[in-house]
């Protein structure tokens, strides 16, 4: 029968194993959150250089691929925001720098509640890694006697 030593070292690595995964899980997480505040801060960046534009501006418009066409700016102030599910609507310029501005923060508000998690996961980590080394080397000390 395995010593209770040798069961809780095997909980341990059951524990470990599982924060681990939920560690990267958080770090995806975390990753997939860096991607769009991203975009968003370079879509916030455009409006606000649409701003200082004219109507009738020549403009390149990028298509992927460090390719670009030429786009005649219609209406400056006029701007196709997506609200999700598929859905767009047209807004002003200030009315999309704002949604643009309030995601921002939501997603800020986001990345510190995940990476606060992720501290907690590895501090917990560590603190199990920690056990795990003392109990092995409780369990050696006792087969050397």
């Amino acid at each position: 029968m395995a010593s209770k030593s040798e069961e809780e070292l095997r909980k341990l690595s059951v524990e470990i194993r599982f924060l681990e995964q939920t560690a990267e899980t958080i770090q995806s997480r975390i990753n997939a959150v860096n991607a769009v505040i991203t975009d968003l801060t370079y879509a916030n960046m455009t409006l606000e250089g649409l701003e200082k534009e004219k109507e009738n501006t020549e403009l390149l418009v990028p298509i992927g691929g460090n390719s670009y066409i030429k786009a005649r700016l219609e209406n400056p102030d006029k701007v196709i925001v997506g609200m999700g599910a598929g859905i767009s609507l047209e807004k002003t310029l200030q009315e999309a720098k704002e949604i643009i501005k309030k995601r921002l923060e939501n997603l800020e508000r986001t990345r510190a509640s995940l990476q606060q998690q992720l501290a907690q996961v590895a501090e917990r980590i560590e603190e199990d890694r920690e056990k795990f080394e003392s109990l092995i080397a409780e369990l050696r000390e006792r087969k050397a006697a």
